[in-house]
């Protein structure tokens, strides 16, 4: 790969809750700049319960993808991706939402779990070069938790990968976690939770010391634990949240309903209805594992996506063994 490289490309990440667009410059593979939009557009909307993709979630999606496509023209970049997670993996109409998007110029693709956690790491793991790390990112419909560490210059050192069934969205509708909410319902969910994770961390021989997570909950609960009336990603990323103040945050978000929530200071009026349900995701992923604390990261999938899309355009085998659809 040519030393002194620059490129601009475009990532759009298509999730079960939000929508998410980045706009990076990149030097030899890092970014240098970059700009991103996220719009809340709830895909996995009852998709838990029935297997299908709502009309009113796709045209959300859509509308959101449109806005990006204005400000990726605008950008000019030399390529853009666009990948979807959980919900249109597990959506029987996704194909539907696949045919919009390619309507509006993007070459979809539907990453399976394992690829997800790969290009999530990636993105992530720099920040942690050489250290031995979990990271897990904890979406709308599942989570993602990867062991390993990362070397510039050498193959990604993966040792443990697994794309969970357990998010914001999928807890929220399977267990009603509408507010307020009594404490015997949030302990049955919390208790699936936690049996799911559990095997996870049982399987490795060793935890790693540090737990990094990524997305919107665990954002979201900094944002509400530091009181922030403006959200500030310096302030977010790589910030330590304590196990204590996830579980404050639950005790109070049961207690009250989304119009509530979406009051108090640190979050986004439509993230309201789930996080409850994030907060309990995220509770149960850190006392299922022994963590007293996590560190997290601004980082995530896009980072790893924009670092891959490097590598694809010039020609170099990517690291995490996974090359994505690229359109212009």
């Amino acid at each position: 790969m040519m030393r002194g490289r620059t490129m601009r490309v475009a990532t759009i990440d298509i999730g079960t809750v939000s929508s998410r667009l980045l706009l990076a410059t990149l030097e030899d593979g890092r970014i240098a700049s970059s700009s991103k939009r996220t719009h809340i557009t709830d895909l996995g909307e009852g998709v838990d319960a029935t297997g299908r993709l709502l009309d009113e979630a796709i045209s959300r999606v859509l509308a959101a993808c449109a806005e990006f496509a204005q400000l990726i023209n605008e950008f000019d970049p030399c390529a853009t991706v666009l990948t979807l997670t959980s919900a249109a993996r597990d959506a029987s109409n996704g194909a539907v939402l696949l045919d919009g998007l390619r309507g509006l110029g993007f070459s979809p693709q539907v990453i399976p779990g394992e690829v997800e956690g790969r290009l999530t790491f990636l993105g992530v793991a720099r920040d942690f070069e050489g250290e031995r790390i979990a990271v897990a990112d904890s979406g709308g419909g599942s989570t993602e938790i990867v062991v390993g560490s990362y070397v510039e210059g050498e193959a990604l050192a993966v040792e443990a990968l697994r794309s969970l069934d357990v998010g914001c969205r999928r807890i929220t509708e399977r267990f009603a976690l509408a507010g307020p909410v009594d404490e015997a319902r949030v302990e049955e969910a919390a208790r699936w939770a936690r049996g799911e994770f559990d095997g996870y961390w049982a399987s490795l021989p060793v935890r790693p010391d540090r737990l990094v997570a990524v997305g919107g909950t665990v954002t979201t609960l900094v944002a509400m634990a530091r009181r922030m009336a403006v959200y500030d990603s310096s302030q977010v990323h790589l910030s330590v949240l304590a196990l204590d103040e996830v579980e404050r945050a639950v005790e109070r978000l049961r207690a009250l309903g989304a119009e509530d929530i979406a009051r108090l200071p640190g979050i986004q009026p439509k993230r309201a209805p789930v996080i409850l349900g994030g907060a309990l995701v995220v509770r149960e992923l850190m006392r299922a594992g022994g963590y007293r604390d996590l560190t997290v990261s601004e980082n995530s999938l896009m980072a790893g996506m924009a670092a891959t899309v490097f590598e694809t355009v010039e020609g170099v085998s990517p690291t995490i063994g996974w090359s994505p659809a690229i359109s212009r």
